[in-house]
């Protein structure tokens, strides 16, 4: 038996890439550089290089169901774990972790977003079984960190706590803390020191040892899911998480447990990643013509425009003069305009309409 399983976050409503990502059509669901293939197509794709594609699960919304099939139609349904509530990723996580368990008591785990670029696969696929062999070995919970490239104030960081003893990996570290995203102050700092990587939200575990940290720290949730734990990969399956699920809290699985925990190390590496949650971080990776602007749209003129990033409906015709360092999003029903700089307030933008006009995005 294959003991390494893939698991798939899928149920986020990417807000932050309004409005070309809406509740109804999230961003990983979105061919976003043009490439033939959404970013959840590509990530699946990339974790086949790692397991069987019957050992990867997608967790999502009950709501992107369909959308998963018509992106992934060789997914049996039983692999699609539809979740009723948005409850964060722990619920999401405890959700696969028994259903996987329950098939496999020996498995080793990866959990990875559905909307992540990485650039260097080989590298990436390295490092994952890499660190699947660690956690298959120990009984620690690994994540991977990313090398900072800029002091960027976007991402959460890990310091490493370089005073233990080596774990025969030099990559791989215990964690001395976990940190939110800092001011750029603090960025700078992080980067110089050389003690801090970018947190990058895909994680590694054996199955048992996941488990045995929601029992110890996340017990409500552990509580729940055990109560099931009979229903998974049975008919039955589908009605009793339902159930659960309106009793779970919501909670990151960082906050939950990866805070909390004692045996938590990072694998400290550089596969070309981005998390890809903003449009600032769409501009890092998109192609940029002579005056810097990044530009997706088959009838766009730009005219004394500069570090733009503009995404227009390909049904649509645009000319741009005079703008430097601007997000111009314009869809088939919307039109955003924002300087880069205050991306972070999008989402009050979206919270506004919302408000004014009753307007569901």
């Amino acid at each position: 038996m294959n003991n390494k399983y893939c698991v798939i976050m899928a149920g986020g409503i990417g807000s932050r890439f309004w409005p070309l990502s809406r509740t109804s059509f999230p961003k990983q669901f979105i061919d976003i550089f043009g490439t033939g293939h959404s970013l959840l197509q590509q990530t699946f794709k990339r974790l086949t290089k790692i397991c069987p594609p019957e050992n990867i699960m997608i967790v999502t919304h009950e709501n992107y169901n369909q959308l998963i099939k018509d992106q992934i139609p060789d997914i049996p349904q039983e692999n699609i774990l539809l979740e009723p509530f948005r409850r964060n990723t722990a619920p999401c996580i405890a959700y696969a972790s028994y259903k996987i368990y329950q098939k496999n008591p020996n498995a080793q785990i990866v959990v990875a977003p559905s909307d992540h670029l990485i650039l260097f696969e080989d590298v990436f696929c390295n490092v994952i079984n890499e660190g699947l062999d660690f956690v298959g070995k120990n009984n620690t919970l690994l994540t991977l960190g990313i090398k900072p490239s800029r002091p960027e104030t976007g991402y959460g960081y890990i310091q490493l706590d370089n005073t233990s003893e080596n774990t025969n990996n030099s990559s791989i570290a215990p964690v001395k803390t976990f940190t939110e995203k800092p001011n750029l102050e603090l960025a700078k700092v992080f980067q110089q020191s050389g003690e801090f990587l970018w947190n990058s939200g895909i994680f590694l575990w054996s199955a048992k040892t996941i488990l045995e940290s929601f029992k110890n720290h996340l017990p409500e949730i552990d509580s729940l899911f055990n109560s099931v734990a009979n229903c998974m990969n049975t008919d039955k399956e589908k009605d009793a998480v339902s159930e659960i699920y309106a009793q779970c809290k919501s909670i990151s699985i960082d906050y939950g447990i990866m805070e909390k925990e004692s045996n938590v190390f990072v694998f400290g590496a550089d596969f070309g990643w981005s998390d890809l949650g903003t449009w600032g971080s769409l501009f890092q990776h998109s192609e940029k013509d002579e005056n810097n602007n990044g530009t997706a749209g088959d009838k766009t003129l730009l005219y004394d425009t500069s570090n733009c990033i503009v995404n227009i409906a390909k049904n649509k015709t645009a000319v741009i003069q005079g703008l430097d360092d601007f997000i111009i999003v314009d869809t088939n029903d919307t039109l955003l305009i924002c300087r880069k700089q205050e991306e972070q307030r999008i989402k009050d933008f979206v919270n506004d309409l919302k408000v004014k006009y009753n307007l569901e995005f």
